[in-house]
C-alpha cells in the first residue's frame, strides 16, 4: 500500500470537507491546523497566535511539493485536523486528493487557487503574489474567527500585527524595488519568480512558455532555450533569478552562464527554510534581487 492510499484510508475513518461551517477548538483550547506546505503554514501560525497549534507537512527546501508522497502520520495529522489549507492550482495534488475525497461538516479548509478564482494551468505559486497574500492573510484570520468566534478579538489583533509589523520589511523592499528598478529587464530560470516580477514591474525578458516549462518539469523548446542563452551572453537583462530548489542540469548550466557573463544572481526557493517565518524568508530573498539589481544597473 502505498503512502498516498494510506493517508486516504486514515482519512476514510475520520474525515474532512471542502468548507465547513466551523468547529471546536481541540482540548488544549487550540486551533489544530494542518497546512500542505510551510510557506502557508508560517502565516496560519504568526496570524493564529497562540491560540492555534499549526502543523506544516513539507517543510524542507529540500522537498518537493509537486511530488511529494505523504507518510501514515501525514494522514493522522490531516484527519484530526479541524483546519487544513493547501495550496491547489494543480500545485499539492496529493493534498487535494486528500482533503477532498473525505468530506466532514466539523472542518475548514482552504484551498488557496479556489479563493482566487484559479484553475489548473494558472501559475501556482501564490505566494510570490504579494496581492494574493494578503487576500490568504485576511482568509484564514477570517477562518479562525468562525471556527473560534469567542476569540475573534484576538485573531483581529494577530491580522493587525501582522499587517503593520510583520510584513513592513517584505513590504517596504517590495515598494523600494518598484520605485528603484522598475522597468528593468531581468532573466529568472522559471515560473515561480513572474508574481515579484510583475508586482515590482522588473521586465521578466525570459519567454513565458520557457519559465512554464522549466517549472513543470518539461523540456523547453530550442528556440526559447536560444533566446536564454543569448539573452544572458550579450548581456540584455541586468540580473537572473532562479530557483534553487528546481536546480535541474539546464538551470545549473544558466546560472554558470550567468556567472561567466558577469551577471548578477539571486536564487529563490519554493518553500522557506525550515523554522524561517514567511516575512523573514520573503525580506531575505527581496534583499538579495535588490542587491542584483544595484550591482546589474549600477544604481
Amino acid at each position: 500500500m502505498t503512502a498516498a492510499v494510506v493517508l486516504v484510508v486514515v482519512l476514510a475513518a475520520c474525515g474532512s470537507s471542502s468548507r465547513s461551517t466551523g468547529g471546536s477548538a481541540s482540548a488544549g483550547g487550540k486551533i489544530r491546523v494542518v497546512t500542505a506546505e510551510n510557506s502557508w503554514g508560517s502565516i496560519a501560525t504568526q496570524l493564529g497566535g497562540d491560540h492555534v497549534e499549526v502543523t506544516s507537512i513539507v517543510t524542507s527546501p529540500g522537498t518537493d511539493p509537486h511530488d511529494y508522497e505523504p507518510t501514515p502520520q501525514d494522514g493522522r495529522a490531516i484527519a484530526s485536523a479541524q483546519y487544513v489549507i493547501f495550496n491547489g492550482v494543480g500545485y499539492d495534488v496529493w493534498a487535494a486528493r486528500a482533503v477532498d475525497a473525505n468530506p466532514a461538516s466539523n472542518r475548514t479548509m482552504l484551498e488557496v487557487g479556489k479563493l482566487l478564482n484559479l484553475t489548473d494551468g494558472d501559475n501556482p505559486h501564490r505566494w510570490y503574489f504579494p496581492d494574493d497574500v494578503e487576500k490568504v492573510v485576511n482568509q484564514i484570520t477570517a477562518d479562525y474567527e468562525k471556527i473560534d468566534p469567542a476569540d475573534a478579538a484576538y485573531f483581529e489583533q494577530q491580522n493587525q500585527a501582522f499587517e503593520t509589523t510583520g510584513l513592513k520589511q517584505y513590504r517596504d523592499l517590495l515598494a523600494q524595488i518598484k520605485h528603484k528598478y522598475s522597468g528593468t529587464p531581468v532573466g529568472a530560470s522559471e515560473s515561480i519568480f513572474v508574481g515579484i516580477a510583475q508586482w515590482t514591474g522588473l521586465d521578466l525578458a525570459t519567454p513565458s512558455a520557457f519559465l512554464t516549462a522549466i517549472s513543470e518539469g518539461t523540456d523547453p523548446t530550442a528556440q526559447d532555450k536560444a533566446t536564454v542563452d543569448q539573452q544572458i551572453k550579450d548581456k540584455q537583462i541586468k540580473a537572473f533569478v532562479y530557483n534553487s530548489q528546481n536546480s535541474t542540469p539546464d538551470v545549473a548550466a544558466l546560472v554558470g552562464e550567468a556567472k561567466a557573463a558577469g551577471l548578477p544572481i539571486a536564487s529563490i526557493t519554493e518553500t522557506p527554510p525550515e523554522g524561517t517565518s514567511f516575512p523573514d524568508w520573503q525580506a531575505r530573498q527581496l534583499q538579495q534581487l535588490a542587491d542584483a539589481l544595484a550591482q546589474g544597473t549600477g544604481k
